[in-house]
């Protein structure tokens, strides 16, 4: 008996050993390489493979074929403008991280590897990167939703200097289908932007909450991790209070409109524009990024037909216009595909002489645009 508890032991210390080795083995394939003209070199080992292809948003038409030599497959984007990058290789057709670059980010159930331009500071990608300025706290809580009957998560961020005991303005900033409540912090890249922009000076210090925005679950990704899987007691839009409720309970706010602000987007953006409604004179900034702008899911009536067929929701509209709000703000890009529900949403505004800013860029329903909505928003609150 003891010789079999002596060999379980030694073959325990060896595999410990090896996950130990394993911690620190090197990649010798040096990727990603930043190039002296703007371009980025991406590198993978696969010796026995027989093709290797990429795909993503610094690739030339999203998708390329790379090329080898001694068993290191090669590809060079062109020169790139200052920015977040997402890429990831398939080898033989399986799909695979760059293992040479530890930066990646999840979205859904999609895995990127991740990299960053930069070319002077205050542009795109010195704001999603760290630096060497003061920065603030992210946590990670759980809520009491007596409204939808469980505890759910969302995670906060609390400016330079909060822990001296100022109180700050607070946004709400809300996530789109698939994502959950650390979507803001890994591909939105929110607590760098946040910090960034304070240091330079064009944003003032403020709490961003970013909650999980899927009623029937309680925390984390959609379809994995922790999840209740029956039907919410109540809609998100109604539970928002209970998020609210705990932010005035446990942090130092400023209270009132003047320091409120809700944004969100595609499905936040939905999300906020119905919470919005439902709460007239409680948010002083309001923004739609990419928003799906309906007064119901499923709707196929254009937006003035839903709004003249539901008087409570016009009711709601004009008290919140009433409340007269600092800004309402709507930012999309030109290829997105809810565009048009935003065209309809700007000429219901116009027929009803409800101020709004719009901004409109190229591009569609994707992470890059709304990184530069927030950095945009951001800076034009309180």
């Amino acid at each position: 008996m003891k010789k079999l508890h002596l060999l379980a032991a030694t073959l325990l210390m060896a595999s410990a050993v090896q996950a130990q080795q394993a911690i620190f083995e090197r990649h010798d394939t040096r990727s990603p390489e930043f190039n002296a003209d703007g371009t980025v070199t991406l590198r993978i080992k696969a010796p026995e493979a027989k093709k290797v292809g990429i795909i993503g948003d610094c690739i030339e038409n999203g998708r390329g074929e790379m090329t080898q030599q001694d068993g290191v497959w090669t590809y060079t984007t062109k020169a790139l403008p200052a920015e977040l990058y997402s890429y990831r290789f398939y080898v033989d057709g399986v799909e695979t991280q760059d293992a040479g670059n530890i930066e990646r980010s999840r979205d859904v159930r999609s895995f990127m590897s991740t990299f960053i331009v930069s070319k002077e500071e205050g542009d795109l990608g010195y704001l999603y990167q760290n630096h060497n300025v003061e920065h603030g706290d992210v946590s990670h809580v759980w809520y009491d939703s007596p409204t939808l009957g469980m505890k759910r998560r969302m995670s906060i961020y609390t400016p330079p200097g909060y822990d001296k005991g100022k109180a700050y303005p607070v946004l709400y900033l809300l996530h789109g289908a698939g994502g959950d409540e650390e979507a803001w912090l890994t591909l939105g890249r929110m607590a760098q932007i946040m910090d960034n922009l304070i240091a330079l000076g064009k944003a003032k210090p403020m709490i961003v909450v970013t909650p999980n925005g899927n009623a029937s679950d309680d925390a984390g990704p959609l379809e994995t991790g922790i999840q209740n899987k029956s039907w919410p007691k109540a809609s998100y839009e109604e539970s928002f209070k209970d998020i609210m409720n705990y932010v005035a309970k446990h942090y130092k706010i400023k209270k009132g409109a003047d320091n409120t602000a809700l944004c969100g987007l595609s499905m936040g953006g939905y999300h906020t524009f119905r919470i919005s409604m439902l709460n007239p004179g409680t948010f002083g900034y309001i923004g739609l990024y990419s928003a799906a702008v309906r007064l119901g899911r499923g709707q196929q009536k254009s937006l003035e037909q839903q709004f003249e067929e539901n008087p409570e929701a016009t009711a709601q509209m004009k008290a919140l216009f009433a409340a007269k709000p600092h800004l309402y703000w709507i930012a999309i890009g030109k290829e997105d595909f809810l565009f048009q529900q935003n065209v309809e949403l700007r000429h219901y505004l116009d027929k009803m002489q409800y101020p709004y800013e719009y901004y409109e860029n190229e591009g569609g329903h994707i992470w890059r645009n709304w990184r530069i909505y927030l950095s945009m928003f951001a800076q034009r609150l309180f």
